[in-house]
């Protein structure tokens, strides 16, 4: 009777220990996923905070054809955020796709840490950035118009931001695509300006969910893939917009992962000064995509 109660406690024992010792296996091999995206998210919270991020953005003025002069008084053109520079500041000139900046030494403009009184800025090879006190700004252009992107490196926005809620992290939404590529194709895609622009695709993502097979167009961005994308989860849960979602680049096969843990809110998500894509018809999934950044909802 002892011997068969030894036996007994010596078995349960061991199917404790195998247990443990499996569930431990188990989570020792979703940690470092778990961990890898901890940190790829922390990395993209840095990167909104910076200099070049997106919470700083403080203005979208666009350009009228001649002169546009700009300041702080209501009576220019493009009006800087009120205790931010002189009334007054100069006068950004749009001549036929150019632009150039007429100002005084006394503003205190810099660009390159030199002061600025006339400058061409647009078009260059490199963004020219001017810089007065805390803001900062350049020259963008979407389709035919010419606008200035303000950033101000002391937006109360920066203090207020506390981070993104994102879904709980899962494992099986990093799916194995395979990249269709159609050479020399060209995707439609509208901003939010209602402005259209055809973009280098590099072909369509195709991967299998749940035993269904699903697809999405990818753009070009340098070697890696750029994807535009809506779900089920967009207005409730996640932006109405949608979401972007990168890969690296495809290996030889053309196989790639698409990661949706790394889903991210698009600019617009924090800032009305952005001109975010807006996903393409073609990549709306029919089904709810639960992991990834939820939405900021600031604005």
């Amino acid at each position: 009777m002892k011997g068969s109660k030894s036996i007994w406690i010596l078995f349960s024992i061991s199917l404790i220990v195998e247990l443990l010792s499996s569930g431990f296996n188990k989570i020792s091999d979703t940690r470092p996923y778990e961990d890898e995206i901890k940190a790829w998210h922390n990395k993209r919270i840095e990167n909104l905070k910076k200099e070049n991020g997106w919470l700083n953005l403080a203005g979208l003025f666009w350009l009228e054809e001649g002169k546009n002069t700009f300041g702080t008084g209501s009576s220019n053109k493009i009006v800087f955020p009120k205790g931010k520079s002189d009334d007054f500041l100069g006068t950004l000139i749009l001549e036929k796709g150019e632009v150039f900046i007429e100002t005084t030494a006394d503003k205190a403009i810099f660009n390159n840490e030199q002061s600025v009184t006339k400058l061409k800025i647009f078009p260059l090879e490199k963004p020219t950035i001017l810089k007065h006190k805390s803001l900062r700004w350049f020259i963008i252009k979407r389709g035919d118009k010419y606008g200035i992107r303000l950033r101000d490196l002391e937006s109360p926005f920066l203090k207020e931001f506390t981070g993104i809620e994102t879904f709980p992290i899962d494992e099986k939404w990093k799916i194995k695509a395979k990249l269709v590529k159609e050479e020399n194709k060209k995707i439609s895609i509208l901003d939010v300006l209602g402005q259209t622009n055809l973009q280098d695709s590099s072909g369509k993502l195709v991967f299998t969910i749940a035993g269904k097979e699903y697809s999405l167009d990818a753009l070009k961005e340098g070697e890696s893939l750029f994807i535009i994308f809506a779900d089920k989860t967009n207005k409730k849960e996640t932006y109405g917009a949608g979401r972007f979602v990168y890969t690296t680049k495809p290996d030889d096969n053309g196989e790639v992962y698409l990661d949706f843990n790394k889903a991210t809110n698009p600019p617009c998500a924090f800032t009305p000064y952005a001109t975010c894509p807006l996903p393409p018809m073609q990549n709306t999934l029919p089904i709810a995509v639960n992991v990834g950044e939820k939405n900021y909802g600031h604005h």
